[in-house]
């Protein structure tokens, strides 16, 4: 089916058992253990250890060995990513930046859900690919983010740190990967100095790891056979890929499971079976024999009075019964006790909450409150429906609820029989001031490098702590034990059955434009419609857009009414655009009752992550552009995804959507040019079946535009039509100069001139994956270069083909669209107009 674009934009564990039997994952759902999964908490319960892995981005983690830490060798993981990814590609979707990393840190946390580990951010923003630890650490705030390196490691207190790269090789693989080695290796000599970032000891205090390694490989090696021939004396090696006969899954099987949560990047894996080895490299500390842990106590006897506690639930762990969990309660109970009695306050709330948790399974204990909404607004009366059923015979008693964020308790004092559900409905009261649920590193404007967190204690948490929560004091035969569970939005779907969602908090109104970016080729003014969407009833009030003094906006206020909330009110401006080149932010101001509502309310829906919601100040760029071209019909092959169809719908051009079965050497004939998505010769497999007839469209004077690929994972041995090699060269400094090396040739001249000033402004790097190696019938068009580089001119190379045009392009104009650049829009209308005036 054809899809076509004019002129307007597209619109915008669970157990592991139960994540396999489902084939995916609803990432709200309550996890309720079955007695397998009892007894390996129990095993963990027992282990008092941990390991930090410490990486760069979403998707750096080693898998295998978090899982391997956490399931055979029960100890306590995390996995430190200084950045949450904002900076990659999108393989699923086009949100990018701040959306992406959203995304990306939900995916972390789902891996997360599958190997065991917990997860754990800095305020590093990853602004893109960077050669060096160098402009790394200039463009990051160097001290804060190792400051947060250092908080990590004093919250987290792991006996050793394994770092994903190698602090020693900069300037050899991503500027990001090495400086979090780096920051890694001084964190640890830090992090036991009061003197190092006293602030923090408020609310932590002082730790010094053991040891740490480098989880080395034979890439970090450059092959196998090299790998092979290196020392490895300062080496530990052990085999991760053990069996699981609880699971029915080998290590690596839920190692590539966990892996295969990071969707947007492509990184879907298949398990293996048998041994595979692991290696780490000893950095600082003592080299061990066998084991990371050796030398240090993992038993409750490293505690002050922990001896009796580990006495206590080693009979709970040889006693184990999986047909009667609660068999285990009593004894739990007194090890529970003497947790909260420990001297030891790390480890004393660690193992508090990691035993709650268990006496809840081996009770078969469920407790949940629901919203019988999606979302609420401050000060509104949410309607909330309380379940607490025991399935077992050991005397439960509900004493009461308490309910945040006001703090209500409603007094129960109701004993709970084996299988008899408890059920109550009732009003919480919002409060007016309650926050809207966003992330909380995205609610202060950031730099380049850095995420503003104005609450310290929110440093390092993977998402913003939920604010409805919901308090069930049980007692448990004579204890009291609060447990917390969030408040939940549940439904029926007709389809996947039991739903459940987050509660969400939101505006009472919000407002978006249907487009982020609006770019006017001509002079002439346009409608641009604002979207106003009510959190509430009945909601009216006033709306007005704000813009840069050249631009003018029809009319200066307009008024809505919305009935119902969830409702939309639709109003249009017109706005007129200067005579000469420009552009403006332009905001939309929604006023009710008194207070202005300027945000728009974002929401990203995956399968594989829960939804989010996403509150940011909403933004209409409006970019002036003097541009001219020649065609007007363009067909457009999708890639791994991006907006550049919508993009250039918007200076007018007619886009289609191609089907790959639908090309063919007649299909094609009707298009001025046909563009392939980034990444699409990588992602879209049946494209190869039609690559004759694409070149047959160039042959017979079509203009093919290919858009960045990269080598491997190629669906055939070369998208162009003469010899060309694609290689990893790229220029990550968007300010980088641009040198015209064909100064004549048309592309740079015909229907736009193209200056030095068209590669103004541009956002996060010039373009990546520039071929390397090309034939003479190529002509390289640009030279660019990083700091302190030979120059690259593979960027953007033009060949005549038969009586067409070939172009392939790794310049970032899936980038450069979403900002408004205008140089960028110039040149691509260059690109499809080239062979027009012949």
């Amino acid at each position: 089916m054809k899809k076509t674009i004019i002129l307007h934009s597209m619109p915008k564990f669970l157990s592991l058992l139960l994540f396999l039997a489902l084939g995916y994952t609803q990432a709200q759902t309550p996890e309720k253990l079955n007695s397998s999964e009892i007894y390996q908490e129990i095993k963990k319960l027992n282990f008092l250890g941990s390991v930090l892995y410490v990486g760069a981005h979403p998707d750096d983690e080693n898998t295998r060995l978090i899982s391997y830490f956490e399931n055979k060798k029960k100890a306590r993981v995390a996995y430190l990513s200084l950045t949450r990814g904002d900076g990659g590609q999108n393989l699923i979707g086009p949100e990018l930046r701040e959306k992406l990393g959203l995304i990306r840190t939900q995916e972390l946390l789902a891996a997360r859900k599958i190997d065991g580990g917990e997860q754990i951010f800095t305020r590093a923003n990853d602004f893109g690919y960077s050669k060096t630890p160098e402009e790394t650490l200039q463009i990051w705030d160097k001290d804060k983010v190792l400051s947060d390196v250092v908080l990590a490691i004093r919250k987290f207190k792991p006996d050793v740190i394994i770092n994903r790269f190698d602090h020693r090789s900069p300037g050899s693989t991503h500027g990001h990967h090495t400086s979090s080695a780096m920051l890694s290796l001084r964190a640890f000599e830090l992090a036991a100095k009061p003197t190092a970032y006293p602030e923090q000891l408020k609310y932590t205090s002082v730790f010094q790891p053991k040891r740490v390694f480098f989880n080395t490989s034979y890439w970090f090696y450059g092959s196998r056979e090299a790998f092979e021939k290196a020392d490895k004396s300062e080496m530990l090696s052990f085999d991760v890929g053990v069996y699981f006969p609880e699971l029915g899954l080998s290590n690596s099987e839920i190692a590539a499971i966990s892996r295969s949560q990071h969707q947007s990047q492509g990184f879907g894996s298949t398990g293996t079976r048998g041994q595979v080895n692991e290696y780490l490299e000893l950095i600082r500390g003592d080299m061990p024999e066998r084991d990371v842990f050796e030398g240090i106590d993992t038993s409750w006897s490293r505690l002050e009075g922990g001896k009796e506690i580990g006495e206590i639930l080693g009979r709970v762990e040889s006693d184990f019964d999986f047909l009667n969990p609660s068999q285990s309660l009593p004894q739990l109970m007194k090890a529970y006790k003497l947790i909260r009695e420990l001297k030891n306050e790390h480890w004393r709330e660690v193992k508090s909450q990691h035993i709650k948790e268990i006496i809840v399974a081996c009770s078969g204990l469920f407790l949940e409150a629901v919203a019988t909404r999606p979302s609420a607004t401050g000060g509104e009366q949410v309607p909330l429906e309380l379940e607490a059923i025991n399935r077992s015979s050991f005397p439960i008693q509900l004493t009461s609820v308490e309910l945040s964020p006001n703090n209500s308790q409603v007094q129960v004092n109701k004993t709970l029989d084996n299988n008899q559900p408890w059920t109550e409905e009732l009003l919480l009261r919002l409060p007016d001031n309650i926050k809207n649920t966003s992330p909380y590193w995205l609610r202060d404007m950031s730099t380049n490098g850095m995420y503003k967190v104005s609450s310290p204690e929110l440093i390092g948490k993977p998402e913003t702590p939920l604010q409805t929560l919901a308090n069930f004091n049980v007692d448990f035969d004579g204890t009291e034990i609060a447990i917390e569970r969030p408040i939940i939005h549940k439904f029926n779907d007709a389809v996947f059955g039991e739903t459940y969602r987050p509660f969400m908090i939101i505006p009472k109104a919000s407002v978006s434009f249907e487009k982020d970016v609006e770019i006017f080729e001509k002079s002439e003014s346009r409608s641009i419609s604002v979207i106003v969407t009510a959190g509430k009833d009945s909601l009216k009030g006033s709306l007005r857009l704000e813009a840069g003094k050249n631009w003018k906006i029809l009319p200066a206020e307009t008024s809505f009414k919305i009935n119902q909330k969830g409702g939309t009110a639709i109003r249009t401006f017109e706005i007129i655009p200067p005579d000469e080149q420009d552009q403006s932010l332009i905001k939309p101001i929604a006023k009710v009752e008194g207070e202005e509502y300027s945000d728009e309310l974002i929401q990203i829906d995956y399968k594989h992550i829960p939804l989010q919601n996403l509150v940011m100040p909403a933004k209409l760029k409006a970019v002036r552009i003097k541009i001219q071209k020649k065609g007007e019909y363009i067909g457009y092959i999708e890639g791994a995804g991006d907006v550049v169809p919508q993009s250039l719908a918007q200076i007018g051009y007619r886009v289609e959507y191609l089907e790959p079965e639908e090309i063919s050497s007649e299909s094609l004939k009707k298009f001025d040019a046909v563009v392939t998505g980034i990444r699409a010769y990588n992602v879209a497999e049946d494209l190869k079946y039609q690559q004759n007839d694409l070149l047959d469209y160039v042959r017979n004077g079509g203009n093919l535009i290919v858009q960045y690929n990269t080598s491997r994972g190629l669906i055939v041995d070369n998208p162009a039509p003469y010899p060309l090699e694609i290689s990893r060269d790229r220029v990550t400094d968007e300010k980088a100069p641009v040198s015209f090396l064909a100064k004549e040739h048309p592309v740079l001249n015909k229907p736009n001139k193209i200056t030095e000033k068209d590669f103004s402004n541009w956002v996060q790097e010039r373009g990546l994956y520039f071929p390397n190696r090309w034939s003479e019938e190529f002509v390289p068009i640009l030279s660019m270069n990083d700091k302190g580089e030979e120059p690259t001119q593979g960027s953007l190379l033009v060949a005549k083909y038969g009586k067409g045009y070939f172009i392939y392009t790794g310049l970032s104009f899936f980038r450069q669209f979403p900002e408004g650049v205008p140089g960028a829009y110039r040149l691509f209308a260059n690109m499809v107009s080239i062979g027009k005036n012949e």
